[in-house]
C-alpha cells in the first residue's frame, strides 16, 4: 500500500476536515514494537513492519467510518495528525516523519491526509496531545474525532479534556485496554496494530 502515498498541499492551521485522527506516534510505535517481539516469540515467525496505510484505515474503521456506498457522494477526507518527538517510527513502513508529512493516500474509506507535528522543547508530548485534542474537539467543522493517546499515562487528562466536547460529535479513544469512564466510545488499539503487522487470527487461535 505504500505506493499509494502521494504529496498534497499540506495542513492549513485554521482548516480542519470533518474527520480527524490524532495520534501520539511515538507511543504507537512503541506498542507496535512490543507486539512484534511478543508475537514473534509466540507464533515462531518474523513479523514485518506495520503497514502505515493499513493501520490508519483500521483506525478509521474503529472510529466508525465506513466505505462509501454511492459513487456520486463526495469523497470522504480523513485528516491524520501524527505528534512525535522522534525522527521516525521504527516499526512502521513508511515510518520517517519527514517523508510522511504532507503525504496522502486514497483507501476504501476515503482520502487520508497526513500531517506530522514535532514536539518542541517548550512543551511535552502529553501537554501537546491534550491541547491539540481539545482544539480539534472544539472545532466546529470536525464531526468525528479519533484519538490515540498514551492512555496508560494520560487517560485521566484525555477523559477530562473531552468532558465538555460537543455531544453531537462522534469521539473514539483507542487504548490497549478498556479505561474507566468518559463520554466517548472506546476501542482496543491492539487489534488495528495486529492487522497492520500481518498477524492473522488463525495464528492466534492455534496458541489457544
Amino acid at each position: 500500500m505504500c505506493s499509494l502515498f502521494r504529496t498534497f498541499a499540506g495542513m492549513k492551521e485554521t482548516k480542519w476536515e470533518s474527520n480527524v485522527i490524532l495520534v501520539d506516534a511515538d507511543y504507537v510505535d512503541k506498542v507496535a514494537f512490543d507486539l512484534t517481539v511478543n508475537f514473534e516469540r509466540m507464533i515462531g515467525r518474523r513479523i514485518p513492519q506495520a503497514d502505515m496505510a493499513q493501520w490508519l484505515e483500521c483506525v478509521a474503521l474503529d472510529g466508525g467510518l465506513r466505505p462509501q456506498t454511492s459513487v456520486v457522494s463526495p469523497q470522504t477526507s480523513i485528516q491524520v495528525v501524527l505528534l512525535h518527538k522522534h525522527a521516525q517510527m521504527d516499526n512502521f513502513t513508511p515510518g520517517r516523519f519527514a517523508e510522511l508529512d504532507g503525504k496522502a493516500f486514497e483507501g476504501r474509506l476515503g482520502e487520508f491526509l497526513i500531517s506530522c507535528v514535532p514536539v518542541e522543547d517548550l512543551t511535552t508530548m502529553d501537554d501537546l496531545f491534550v491541547d491539540s485534542m481539545q482544539v480539534v474537539a472544539n472545532a466546529e467543522e470536525v464531526k468525528r474525532l479519533i484519538v490515540v493517546p498514551d492512555a496508560e499515562h494520560i487517560f485521566n487528562k484525555v477523559r477530562e479534556g473531552l468532558r465538555h466536547a460537543d455531544p453531537d460529535k462522534h469521539v473514539t479513544v483507542l487504548a490497549m485496554q478498556p479505561m474507566e469512564g468518559g463520554n466517548f466510545r472506546q476501542e482496543i488499539l491492539g487489534y488495528s496494530l495486529m492487522a497492520a503487522l500481518g498477524i492473522r487470527s488463525e495464528e492466534i487461535n492455534k496458541m489457544a
